[in-house]
């Protein structure tokens, strides 16, 4: 025999079998209650009922007995696997196919070329890694709407926010929902935002932004209070985040746009629109209707510099984003640099791509701002497996001159580098800034100041490559402010290094003698003459012997330097 005990003082409230009642393990014998709540006890094996020995109502002590049992030949209950379908659970599990499966809004979408929300947020995170934050939320208008009509139309307040990874990396991600209320900021939207911001601080952010700003129709809070909640904590989020990565598709105006203008690289799809204002606050502005599609088209930001990659469609933006996300954490291949050698021409003046310096250097590249200062290419890469920033002249433009735009995008550049806490590699091929009243009207002297402050502010790592030309302050400038600065700066074979350009240094400098040479061909042949001497001074092996840069390499040593370089300071 055994018994069966009361686990604390309580009421007898029901007793569910009788004297000779055989029943099997888990079926329920007994039920308390103390304080409102029932307690069913069950048996912990099959068994026969021998005797009972309170009643209901009884007031029982801790321990004491209830029943005595003896174990008994008793087939177990077919209870079944299923989990029983409460109402409550069942509410539950449709409001959550109500949030996560929108085919209507989904077609309308995809009609458009466009995804939803939930859509990017699963293609940017590992599968199963996304944790959700306020999936129940609606918007701020419960005493006006019905809670049905507020559940259907306003999913989750217009913004999708949680936590997941990135090829195993943790990466918070928050997505506007244009299809509810034309993803207008609403007051529980920017206190899920700002919930997020408080709970990811360490982790990168990806924002998905598309849609207007504040929605004055949230009658439940003050619009007034609710229209600039999360911006300034969204700015300072950078001071605790690695990265913010904004991607814009369709329409993005307004709070939005302002929000996407403050992440550290900004993604545009091909037929998105950006602007600080709609078209409805510009017609309220008294300045006229203007179409959406005439506001700040992407292609406008690229040439402008506002944002870092133009992608084709959601999907190709949120592949960069996972690029960038996994810089350090992708495996390595092996490659062939032998190509490197064959980049420079033979002819010292002949132009050539940079881009194929870059290709044969690089694991991988992901070229930033592609379409603005277009004498200066910046990327994030990969360099025997390590990730760096990249910058580098672009002997196809201005013949590597620096221009104001080119300038600008390198300050900005470096700036980023540092943000990510990457290395810096230049390779170099410049005769120097661009010089000239054009320039100066470009804002030169500014752009050129800004470009050796960030030089100077930068504290990381910096590795300087001379592939061909490294002239003037333009070459100091791409070095951070002198060839001294970085880790190491190394020249190629084809290095040469001056004050300023060759040519122009032979005319300056040898003007009066030159022009006290009566016979053109004899002043041609002393012209050639005293520049092949300045060559020969300012060349690779010359300018290393003089101790102007740390070493002569092969072009097809440059990687194993770099990687070297890298692992000895790391």
């Amino acid at each position: 025999m055994f018994d069966l005990i009361a686990p604390s003082a309580a009421l007898v409230a029901e007793i569910h079998v009788s004297v000779g009642d055989t029943v099997p393990e888990g079926a329920p014998l007994l039920t308390t209650e103390l304080m409102k709540m029932f307690h069913i006890l069950r048996a912990d094996r099959p068994c026969k009922v021998h005797a009972i020995h309170v009643a209901p109502g009884d007031a029982l002590a801790e321990a004491q007995l209830l029943m005595t049992l003896v174990p008994a030949d008793v087939a177990p209950q077919q209870t079944g696997t299923e989990i029983t379908e409460r109402a409550e659970r069942a509410r539950v599990i449709a409001r959550r196919t109500a949030i996560e499966h929108r085919a209507d809004a989904a077609a309308k979408r995809h009609a458009k070329g466009l995804r939803i929300a939930r859509e990017n947020v699963h293609d940017l995170l590992d599968d199963g890694s996304f944790t959700e934050y306020g999936a129940h939320a609606v918007a701020a208008q419960r005493t006006v709407r019905a809670a049905d009509d507020l559940a259907a139309k306003t999913s989750a307040d217009g913004i999708i926010t949680g936590t997941g990874t990135v090829n195993g990396a943790p990466v918070a991600v928050m997505a506007v929902d244009y299809t509810v209320l034309a993803g207008t900021q609403g007051y529980f939207h920017h206190r899920k935002i700002d919930r997020l911001l408080e709970t990811a601080r360490g982790m990168p952010l990806v924002l998905y932004a598309e849609g207007g700003g504040g929605r004055p129709g949230d009658v439940d809070a003050d619009p007034l209070v609710a229209a600039g909640l999360n911006l300034h904590s969204f700015a300072a989020f950078s001071a605790h985040a690695p990265l913010k990565i904004g991607i814009a598709a369709g329409y993005c105006f307004a709070g939005n746009a302002a929000l996407w203008g403050v992440c550290d690289i900004r993604i545009a799809t091909r037929g998105s629109n950006i602007g600080m204002g709609g078209p409805a606050m510009i017609e309220g502005g008294g300045l006229g209707r203007v179409a959406p599609q005439d506001i700040g088209p992407a292609h406008m930001h690229a040439a402008a510099g506002t944002l870092d990659l133009l992608a084709e469609n959601e999907a190709e933006a949120t592949a960069h984003a996972r690029a960038l996300l996994s810089l350090g954490r992708l495996p390595t291949e092996a490659q062939d640099h032998a190509a490197l050698a064959e980049v420079i021409p033979a002819d010292r003046t002949e132009a050539y791509d940079m881009r194929d310096a870059i290709a044969a250097l690089t694991d991988s590249f992901l070229e930033l701002k592609p379409g603005h200062g277009s004498g200066l290419i910046t990327g994030v890469a990969r360099i025997g497996g390590q990730a760096v920033a990249l910058m580098a002249n672009n002997p196809l433009h201005l013949g590597g001159a620096i221009d104001a735009k080119a300038a600008g995008k390198a300050a900005a550049f470096i700036a980023l580098a540092g943000q990510l806490d990457l290395p810096l590699v230049s390779l170099i091929d410049t005769p120097g800034f661009m010089v000239g009243p054009d320039a100066e009207e470009a804002g030169q002297v500014a752009a050129t100041s800004n470009f050796f402050r960030a030089g100077a502010a930068f504290k990381g790592t910096w590795i300087a490559l001379i592939l061909r030309k490294g002239y003037g302050l333009g070459a100091m400038a791409m070095a951070g402010g002198s060839l001294a600065r970085p880790a190491i700066t190394a020249g190629w074979p084809t290095a040469e290094i001056g004050a300023m350009g060759l040519e122009g240094a032979v005319k300056l400098g040898y003007a009066k003698q030159l022009a006290a040479i009566a016979d053109p061909s004899e002043r041609a042949a002393e012209a050639s003459r005293l520049l092949a001497a300045m060559y020969d001074r300012g060349s690779a092996l010359n300018a290393a012997s003089l101790l102007e840069f740390d070493a002569v390499i092969l072009p097809e040593e440059t990687p194993a330097l770099i990687t070297r370089t890298l692992r000895a300071l790391a």
